[in-house]
């Protein structure tokens, strides 16, 4: 039987950023293996300060909503063709198929977000955001 609930500090997680060739530009630490997680996803972004992500990435997987809620900093993400400017706890829901990017401001940005879990949903588009 699982536990009953798990305590992780989430700059314990692993960085992925480096293993996925973005380390200059953020920090992601994947939190759901290690919160021992089956069914929610938990991911701490740090975008540095006037980064943007090397790609964008969706979801197929029809209940894949996440919520992306920002922590410190200020940024702006972009949503298909939208762009919206964050700030400090600003929270924002993205349905699946919306193809998302963030991009740090000048003191740049942390956000957590949370979603269903769905091993091997996610699609990266690198390049997606591109002036």
């Amino acid at each position: 039987m699982a536990s009953a609930y798990t305590h992780s500090k989430l700059t314990d997680v692993d960085d992925s950023a480096p293993q996925m060739g973005v380390g200059e530009r953020q920090e992601s630490r994947f939190a759901t293996a290690d919160l021992g997680s089956a069914h929610t996803g938990v991911t701490h972004h740090r975008f540095r300060a006037g980064m943007r992500q090397a790609f964008g990435h969706r979801h197929h997987h029809e209940d894949a909503e996440e919520v992306y809620v920002v922590l410190s900093g200020s940024g702006r993400l972009k949503l298909d063709d939208d762009i919206l400017e964050l700030a400090r706890l600003d929270a924002v829901r993205v349905s699946p198929a919306v193809t998302r990017a963030f991009e740090a401001g000048p003191d740049g940005l942390e956000v957590l977000a949370f979603g269903p879990h769905h091993e091997g949903d996610g699609e990266l588009i690198p390049g997606w955001w591109s002036d």
